[in-house]
C-alpha cells in the first residue's frame, strides 16, 4: 500500500534521511523503531507532505504522491497522528472530531464513523462538549487518533502514541490500535518508543538510526534479535 523508495530529506545543508526504503503492506501494522534523533518523525512528516523530499519517491496504492500537498494526501486516505497529539485545545471534543472530516461530504458515513470512534473511545463520548485542552494526555491521544479516523483513512501513521501517557492508558490505546486494524482492516505505520509494545502488536518492523534503515524483519524475530534486545529492550 505504502512504498518509500530511496527517500532523502534535508534540513538546510544537513541530510536527515539517507535514502530510506520502507514498505507497508495493506492491512498490516508495521512499526518503525529507533533512538531519539534517528529520523522517525522526519520520515512521517515527509510521508504526510509536511516537509519536502529531496530525492526518492513515496507511493500510495501504486501512485506517486511525492510532490503532493498534505491535504491531498489526506484525501487519498493517508492520515498522520503527530507526536504531541496537536489537538485543537480551544475546541470541544466534538468540534475536533468534526475537523477530522473537513474534506468529506458523505454525511451518513461521517455519522457512522463518529459512532465507531465514540464506541472505540467511550471516554470521549462521555464529554463531547469538553474543551480538548482540559483533557489528560491519554485522552488527548485518543482524540487525536479519533480525529484522524474521521478522515476515513486507508493508511494511518501514528507518531509516538505512548509519549507522556500513564502506563494504564498506554495499554488501552494500544489495544484500540489493534482493534482499529482488525475491525477496519486499516493499514498502520507505527513509530513508538515503547519497543516491546510496538513489536507485540505489529507484524513487521524496521530499525532506523541516524537517518538510515539498519535492518528489518518480522516483529517476532526482531524481538529476539540481539541487536534490538541490547539497544532497546535492556539486553
Amino acid at each position: 500500500m505504502l512504498e518509500v523508495r530511496n527517500v532523502k530529506v534535508c534540513y538546510g545543508q544537513i541530510e536527515a534521511l539517507h535514502g530510506v526504503n520502507l514498505s507497508v503492506e495493506e492491512g498490516k501494522i508495521v512499526t518503525l523503531i529507533g533512538g531519539n534523533g534517528a529520523g522517525k518523525t522526519t520520515l512521517l512528516r515527509a510521508l504526510s507532505g509536511l516537509i519536502p523530499v529531496q530525492e526518492g519517491s513515496v507511493e500510495l496504492h501504486g501512485e506517486d504522491i511525492t510532490g503532493e500537498k498534505a491535504h491531498k494526501r489526506v484525501a487519498r486516505g493517508l492520515a498522520h497522528v503527530p507526536e504531541g497529539r496537536m489537538v485543537f485545545a480551544n475546541l470541544t471534543i466534538a468540534e475536533n472530531l468534526e475537523m477530522g472530516a473537513y474534506l468529506r461530504n458523505d454525511k451518513k458515513e461521517i455519522a457512522t464513523d463518529l459512532e465507531f470512534v465514540l464506541e472505540l473511545f467511550p471516554r470521549l463520548k462521555e464529554r463531547l462538549q469538553q474543551e480538548a485542552g482540559t483533557l489528560s494526555g491519554g485522552e488527548q491521544q485518543m482524540l487525536a487518533i479519533g480525529r484522524a479516523l474521521m478522515s476515513k483513512p486507508q493508511c494511518l501513521m501514528l507518531d509516538e502514541p505512548s509519549l507522556g501517557i500513564a502506563p494504564i492508558l498506554t495499554r488501552t490505546i494500544f489495544d484500540q490500535i489493534v482493534e482499529i486494524n482488525k475491525q477496519r482492516g486499516l493499514t498502520i505505520l507505527l513509530v513508538e518508543q515503547n519497543v516491546n509494545l510496538a513489536l507485540d502488536i505489529s507484524s513487521y518492523g524496521y530499525v532506523i538510526e541516524t537517518g538510515s534503515i539498519l535492518f528489518e524483519d518480522e516483529s517476532t524475530k526482531l524481538k529476539q534479535d540481539p541487536r534490538v534486545r541490547e539497544a532497546y529492550l535492556g539486553g
